[in-house]
């Protein structure tokens, strides 16, 4: 019953909040190139679908091949950096460094060096995913209890056990809060990666329909670009249910105690 209401509500706020706004735009016979109703986008969304569907492609593999390679980087970097003191005081201050710069600023740059095609899009996607990640992986290990740690050691347990059996699943909470963070930001790199430089991709389609004033036809595109926005996300939190359903567990018995 929970799991239903867990759906169905956000799902009757959206359906509301539709009515409302087809509603709205009829009552006060607001141009459609201004603010088109629900009903007109969803019309654009057919009439355009094999184009938009085909875009759609591009923008999801840059998203996520930039997720992925921002995850695999992540992960053993952020290890090192902590449980490595050379690491934490020469490597991590660097990454933060090259975090402050804006992402968008340094956008044009990736053009000039690889071109309009994949590989830049690619590179700004990865930059704007890794480093959430990787400040949640380091938070994960470095913020296991030592009385955990030591009791561990008095077993017998080497370092790869410990490892394996107490570090990692501790940290994969702050890891999984990482992962989801990053799924936000790869769709905003790679709309941004598309805005700046691109012939083809969810941005691109973006830039030409608002170029046209072809308003309808912009919000088509921007409702795929967050249905694979919403897909990644959730599936990020679809794996944080299998691999540690004792955490999810813990955090909906507290959600329901805060609705009691």
């Amino acid at each position: 019953m929970g799991r239903i209401r867990a759906v169905a509500q956000p799902l009757g706020l959206a359906l509301a909040v539709l009515v409302f706004w087809e509603a709205a735009v009829r009552l006060f016979g607001v141009p459609d190139y201004l603010l088109p109703t629900p009903t007109a986008i969803l019309a654009e969304l057919a009439k355009r679908w094999p184009r938009i569907l085909a875009n759609a492609w591009v923008t999801g593999l840059e998203i996520g091949g930039g997720f992925a390679i921002a995850v695999v980087v992540s992960l053993p970097l952020a290890t090192g950096i902590a449980f490595s003191a050379w690491m934490a005081r020469t490597v991590y201050p660097l990454i933060v460094t090259i975090q402050v710069v804006p992402k968008i600023a340094i956008a044009p740059i990736f053009v000039i060096w690889f071109g309009i095609g994949w590989i830049s899009k690619l590179t700004l996607v990865f930059l704007l995913c890794f480093f959430p990640m990787l400040v949640n992986n380091v938070a994960g290990f470095r913020g296991i209890n030592p009385e955990i740690m030591d009791f561990a050691r008095s077993t017998g347990a080497n370092a790869w056990r410990l490892f394996w059996r107490i570090r990692l699943p501790s940290a994969l909470p702050s890891i999984f809060t990482g992962l989801r963070i990053g799924a936000v930001n790869a769709v905003t790199g790679a709309v941004v990666a598309e805005f700046i430089a691109s012939d083809r991709g969810l941005g691109y389609l973006l830039l030409e329909y608002s170029g046209n004033l072809l308003a309808g036809a912009v919000f088509a595109t921007v409702f795929v670009l967050s249905a694979i926005g919403l897909a990644v996300y959730y599936t990020v939190e679809a794996v944080e249910r299998l691999m540690i359903p004792w955490h999810t567990a813990q955090r909906r018995d507290d959600k329901a105690q805060d609705q009691t």
